[in-house]
Formats: structure tokens, sequence, C-alpha cells
């Protein structure tokens, strides 16, 4: 039974300004119910692995994965399967010493959890469909990912699983549609007072975030300030689609769609340095193969007293469900690390995106809506804009 937390009235209060969409009490609890689900669909996937058979008795993730013969770069994602796992009660997990959790099973699994959450999903808003599917089928591929038989990149981005990937990251998709409000918001209050301005956008897809973005321009009356909006993504099918669709919503504003691949030099790609006003970004940023590179170029390419405003999905004190999707992708485990501020691939902590922005000397930075507070009364509030300011000259 899904029984989620109300609304908290300190989150309502924190959220104050910012469109329904992004504090709804239905979104509320389509975010509850999505983290519950991905908890029962851990617990489902372990039992797939075979993993309830050897925790009889306590094994680490290392013991674990080498116990069921799995890849070795599988052992990351079981011991997040684990956690998962362990956060709902159906595994104990103890630590050791200054190593990490050792697991024994609990309990067996319930099939009739996943149905009877997934209608609740369903219930709460029948928009949450295209979230609850893709987490079942990534679900779905682990058993041949655990074993080296399948590759996520080359199953989940065919053309069979195209349209899955649009109705995913799509504004009629609540639980996603969030991360563009918050950061485009937080755009828009950087540009306000602009007597023009010009916007690069990294890793648009297929312009969620774009039509957002443009669509809060009109609506405070800072289109007529646009000079240049610059619009780039490295996949031809998702870029040709947001430019129809951007084109046409948009008719009378100058949009340019280009590719730019955010870890090579972008002056190479044709951005001249100080060209910018506004680099935008929604859940990119994190995926750059040298994080401390790609912050450097997107500050090349500002103007003095420019600003980067990324909306990024913090990672917080547990596992968190996109990582369920994203953690089998290459693109987002492939990265280089760094000790201070990109301690582990994928989603940032507000601290290390704090870090990586003063590392990349942007100063002002600041996160909203205020990540910690938020965090701390909802845990799966994971949206945030990230903004940092290029110095004056």
């Amino acid at each position: 039974m899904f029984t989620p937390r109300p609304l908290d009235a300190r989150m309502v209060e924190l959220l104050a300004g910012y469109p329904p969409e992004a504090c709804s009490e239905k979104l509320h609890y389509s975010i509850e119910l999505i983290a519950r689900y991905t908890e029962e669909l851990a617990v489902d996937i372990l039992q797939r692995l075979g993993a309830a058979r050897e925790l009889d008795n306590w094994r680490s993730g290392d013991e674990l994965n080498h116990a069921l013969a799995f890849e070795p770069q599988f052992a990351d994602a079981l011991v997040w399967l684990l956690h998962q796992a362990a956060e709902v009660g159906r595994i104990e997990a103890q630590s050791v010493g200054g190593g990490g959790p050792r697991y024994r099973r609990l309990s067996e699994p319930d099939d009739s959890r996943l149905a009877s959450l997934r209608a609740a999903g369903l219930a709460i808003d029948p928009a949450n469909e295209p979230t609850l599917t893709l987490l079942e089928r990534v679900a779905a591929l682990y058993p041949g990912l655990a074993r080296g038989e399948v590759s996520a990149d080359q199953v989940l981005f065919d053309l069979q699983h195209i349209e899955l990937w649009l109705s995913y990251f799509n504004n009629a998709n609540p639980a996603y549609a969030v991360n563009n409000w918050v950061a485009a918001l937080a755009a828009v209050q950087r540009l306000d007072g602009n007597a023009k301005f010009r916007i690069l956008e990294i890793g648009a897809g297929a312009g969620s975030a774009s039509d957002i973005l443009l669509g809060l321009l009109h609506q405070r009356g800072l289109a007529a300030q646009l000079e240049r909006y610059v619009i780039s993504e490295p996949s031809p099918f998702f870029r040709r689609r947001g430019e129809r669709q951007l084109k046409r919503r948009f008719a009378g504003l100058s949009l340019e769609f280009v590719a730019l691949d955010i870890d090579r030099p972008w002056s190479e790609q044709g951005f001249a340095a100080g060209e910018f006003d506004l680099v935008f970004g929604v859940n990119v940023m994190h995926v750059a193969k040298d994080l401390a590179f790609s912050l450097g170029e997107a500050g090349a390419a500002l103007r003095a007293s420019g600003w980067l405003v990324l909306g990024e999905c913090l990672r917080a004190a547990k596992p968190i469900f996109p990582e369920l999707i994203f953690q089998t992708l290459a693109s987002f485990r492939d990265v280089q690390t760094d000790p201070q501020f990109r301690p582990r691939p994928g989603f940032l902590s507000a601290a290390h995106w704090r870090l990586a922005l003063a590392h990349a000397r942007f100063t002002g930075i600041e996160l909203t809506p205020a990540p910690e507070r938020l965090l701390e009364i909802c845990p799966n509030f994971l949206a945030s804009a990230v903004s940092g300011q290029k110095p004056p000259i």
C-alpha cells in the first residue's frame, strides 16, 4: 500500500514563486510514488539476477557480484540495487569497519507490490506513464547487462525506444518537466535587466527546456531583447525534431540549431570567446567527459558578467530513482572523476556542484531552490538550477 507523505508547508514556502508544474501536490505525490516504485523494482531486479539465493549469509557487493559470475563493472550497479532494497527493508545492510556494507536477505520479493504501485502512480497522474515504463524497460535489461550480453546504449537508443525517450524528456511528463521549469526560471531571472542578450543552449535534446525558456521570455516581455538563441544538440534526430517544433511555435524568433560536442573545444566548433550572455543546459553537464574542461569552455563562451545556468538532478544521501535508468549507459559512467568535485560518475551533489563551478572560476554561485533544505523536507525532490557568473573584466 502506498501512502505518500503529505505536502509539507515548508516545501510550499520554499517553492513560492514557481509555477504549479514545479510545486503542485500532484507532482509531490508523483515523485514520492516513482521513488517508491524504483525501490521495489530494485528488489525485483535482484530476484531476476538470482541474488536472493546468495544472500542467506552476509556478502559485500563485490562478493555477491563474484558469486554470481557477473561482469566486474556491474558491481557498482549491484551495490546500488542492494542499497535500494535495504531502503525498503527487504534486505539487511551492515557496515563493517572502514569497508563497504555487507548485505543479507530478510524477506522474499512480492510481485504484487509492483503492480499496485504502478496502478497508484497512474491514478495520481496518468502522465507518469512514460517514467514508469522507461524504468521497467531498463530494469528488464539488467540481467543481460550483468552477464555482458547486451549494451544498454545500443538497446535503449534503437528506433524502437525513440518515442519512449521523447515521451520521457517531455514537458507533459511532470517528473521530468520540473527540471526544465526550475532551470528556465533561474535563467530568466539572470537575463532580466539586460538591454539585449544572446543565449547558447547545450544538449537541448528535442527542445523541451528550450520550449519552457522561450515561453517564459515571452511571458516576461523579454523576447524582444533576444538577439540570438543558438540551440545545440549533437544527435541529428533530436535536433531536427526540436527544430521543427520550436520554429513552428516561436515563428517570430530567429532560432539557430547546431551540433555542439561539449567534450571538444567549443571554439573549434564555431563558438567564439565572449559571445553569449547565457549558457543554458538541462541535465547535460553531468555527463561531460571532463567536467572541469567543459565548464571552462562554457565560461570562455560567455561575455564578462554572463551567466551559466544548468538544470541538474542532484545526488542525495541515498540512491535516487533516475540512476536506475542512467547508470546503465556508458555515457553516464565513462567520465573523468576528481576527488574534490566529482568523486564518482553520474549526478553530482549540491556541494560538489559548488566546488566544480568555483574550480572553473565562476562567482555568485547559487543553487535554487535551496537544495539542502528541500532534500531535508522532501528527499525525492531532486531538481535544481546551478548558476554561476563569469567575473567582470
